[in-house]
């Protein structure tokens, strides 16, 4: 039934309302006439702030999803997570609910107040993307089957490589950081400055709404990515080791020396889990509520796995 359709036994003759003798309150005119809440155009929407990275399961089944099982109208604004967080906190953007890759970006909106927890609902690590149209593709392909050294690859001159921007997006630091780990695994010292150059080197850097579209058209011969993403842009990627690819929640305990500053910001490497949080000032806290806890369903974890998305596990909630 539609939100703007009343049900035949909510119907009122004019005869049976003047019965009433005027004691129908306007609240349960609502009630009667509005099965969502007053007003009603309003309580079925749900609006949620989320990491781009899951831009494609979010606008795809899982909005058709929430539509169907909770009866919500889910509104996306896709974006990376750090600016998110940043829009959040400063009362820029008030969504219902912010849903967060890694636990920093969380974490900011968690100790301002605007949420008192954030549930882990999925989790994922980091590949290397490549483009079929490259003129390295055959090699990038060796790599993908544990026949030829990623990073060497990487390394060679006049290689087009994308990631986004590590103020902003959590991925944009989540590279380096695999770099940096992977120069510790393969001594080489040199390996990112190889790979990278500058930690702002704004040849390589791109909006993350459109990297991949990028790598897809050949415009790019690779670049970063979660596990996620790659597959439903038809686009091959390269699996790293587990040593580098930021998907054991140990990462940063395994490595304590490991740091990266950005724009006067310190930042420690971190697990690549999602996590989801109704936020304190939703305009719709129900609704909210309702989702945060359908996302950890079987309905929902299903249609994560079909994505590529894996378990979070044994991660725990964050806590403001």
């Amino acid at each position: 039934m539609g939100r703007n359709m009343v049900h035949p036994s909510a119907r009122f003759t004019r005869r049976q309302f003047a019965a009433a003798g005027g004691r129908l309150t306007l609240a349960a005119i609502g009630a009667v006439f509005f099965p969502f809440g007053s007003p009603a155009a309003e309580a079925a929407v749900l609006n949620v702030a989320y990491a781009g990275s899951m831009g494609s399961v979010m606008e795809g089944p899982l909005k058709a999803a929430v539509g169907s099982d909770l009866h919500l109208e889910m509104r996306g604004r896709a974006q990376g997570a750090s600016a998110l967080a940043r829009l959040i906190v400063g009362g820029i953007i008030r969504p219902d609910v912010f849903i967060s890759v890694t636990p920093g970006p969380m974490m900011t909106v968690l100790r301002a107040g605007k949420a008192k927890s954030a549930e882990p609902i999925a989790h994922t690590e980091m590949v290397i993307a490549y483009s079929p149209k490259s003129r390295l593709a055959a090699q990038f392909e060796l790599a993908a089957r544990g026949k030829a050294d990623w990073w060497k690859i990487l390394e060679q001159p006049g290689l087009r490589f994308g990631r986004t921007d590590p103020v902003a997006d959590p991925q944009g630091r989540n590279i380096i950081f695999t770099m940096m780990l992977a120069a510790k695994m393969y001594q080489q010292p040199d390996l990112v400055e190889k790979t990278l150059g500058a930690t702002m080197n704004e040849k390589q850097i791109f909006s993350e709404t459109t990297v991949l579209a990028r790598l897809q058209s050949g415009e790019l011969d690779a670049s970063s990515a979660y596990r996620i993403q790659p597959g439903p842009f038809h686009l091959p990627y390269i699996p790293l080791p587990r040593q580098v690819n930021l998907s054991s929640q140990r990462v940063r305990e395994d490595n304590p020396s490991l740091k990266l500053s950005v724009v006067g910001k310190t930042y420690y490497p971190e697990p690549l889990i999602y996590y989801a949080a109704a936020l304190s000032d939703a305009s719709n806290p129900r609704g909210a509520a309702e989702f945060v806890h359908w996302l950890r369903s079987g309905a929902a974890q299903t249609i994560f796995r079909r994505y590529d998305y894996d378990s979070p596990d044994s991660a725990s909630a964050l806590q403001s």
